[in-house]
């Protein structure tokens, strides 16, 4: 039986990449403020439970 090309385990775990389809309308985000709003919204979390403490 001939191995289909590209089936792997990714495939066999529902784990499929499409990069054949690229939108040149999304939006595109660096990884560098995705990683800066993480840690400032984690600040404000953590400022919020300073001063207002439940």
């Amino acid at each position: 039986m001939a191995k289909k090309e590209g089936s792997g385990i990714q495939q066999q775990a529902g784990l499929v990449r499409y990069f054949d389809t690229e939108n040149d309308k999304a939006l595109k985000i660096s990884p560098k403020i995705v990683v800066g709003l993480a840690i400032g919204v984690s600040i404000v979390v953590m400022l919020l439970h300073v001063f207002y403490p439940m």
